[in-house]
């Protein structure tokens, strides 16, 4: 991903974090993969969050990116899998930093 439709991902990414009460902490939008640093609330187990990530965003950028339907017609947009840990020693200033750091690379 990147121009464009990086930066909505990003926003989409955000929107639904946001819904679900998950803080992103920091993020990278790569061409060909997403990494986040997220804290989430103990009661949301990882595999619905990363659902309702990989979900609502594959549909919102289809439905908005024509480039993106032609070209995974019939196809997920995002590989099954996901690697998820935990960590627990983040410093009370970063978790709650509200203004996350999610960039955008474009190699």
């Amino acid at each position: 991903m990147y121009g464009n439709i990086a930066e909505r991902c990003i926003e989409v990414i955000r929107e639904i974090c946001s819904a679900n009460y998950v803080d992103i902490i920091s993020g990278n939008v790569s061409p060909d993969h997403v990494h986040m640093l997220i804290s989430a609330p103990p009661y949301l187990a990882v595999s619905k969050i990363v659902q309702y990530i990989k979900g609502k965003s594959s549909r919102k950028l289809q439905c908005e990116f024509q480039e993106l339907q032609k070209r995974y017609w019939g196809q997920h947009l995002w590989a099954r899998g996901y690697f998820a840990a935990s960590s627990g020693q983040i410093s009370i200033k970063e978790k709650h930093n509200k203004g996350d750091t999610f960039t955008i690379s474009e190699f």
